[in-house]
């Protein structure tokens, strides 16, 4: 089984991103339960606004897009600016558009019997808001959604620490980074061993 982590930070290699770190905890259980994980960082591609799967010239989005179907598991990894998902997470979500006309060779939607979560950090409030926000649109995609297949830190309303900074919160959002973990799991496998079928036309 593979997952895919897709980071959303605003923040180019090598610099260090907050929401990746909290992110690594989701990876570790994964990889404990023998999931091959893999990660991508958007913003250090040239990935053009679009929605369809392929824009040409020098766009680096399709080898994103074949990672995704080969891999069961997807996590979007966000941090939280103004209360509202990154605008990597948007340009992201926006390209996948195209899923929705893509099929498997037995016309199931490619987005189908693979499950997706969230990871978000931010200094002000508004996790709640963008798991909302990306979880609702991969759920139109076809992704499945476990049931807490999210975990999140903030440090609260106004200015704070950021994510490494300090110990507040971790012992919380990292036990719920585990929970996620396992409920991703649990629902891939199920879903390996009783896929969701093509929808019989009438």
């Amino acid at each position: 089984m593979k997952a895919l982590f897709v980071s959303c930070t605003l923040k180019r290699s090598p610099e260090p991103s907050n929401t990746e770190l909290l992110a690594r905890v989701v990876a570790e259980a994964l990889e404990e339960r023998g999931v091959d994980v893999g990660h991508v960082r958007l913003v250090d591609l040239d990935v053009p606004p679009g929605v369809v799967t392929d824009l040409g010239d020098g766009d680096e989005w399709p080898p994103v897009h074949d990672r995704l179907l080969g891999s069961e598991i997807l996590v979007v990894v966000t941090p939280t600016w103004l209360g509202r998902p990154s605008s990597v997470a948007q340009r992201m979500l926006e390209r996948m558009d195209a899923m929705l006309s893509e099929t498997a060779d037995d016309g199931t939607p490619v987005a189908y019997n693979r499950v997706a979560g969230v990871v978000v950090t931010g200094n002000e409030d508004g996790a709640h808001h963008v798991i909302s926000e990306i979880g609702g649109a991969l759920a139109d995609l076809g992704y499945t959604i476990p049931g807490q297949g999210w975990t999140y830190w903030n440090q609260g309303p106004g200015p704070g620490p950021d994510y490494p900074d300090t110990q507040h919160g971790h012992e919380w959002s990292h036990r719920t980074g585990r929970l996620m973990a396992h409920n991703l799991h649990a629902v891939a496998t199920a879903l390996r061993s009783l896929p969701v079928r093509p929808f019989p036309e009438s």
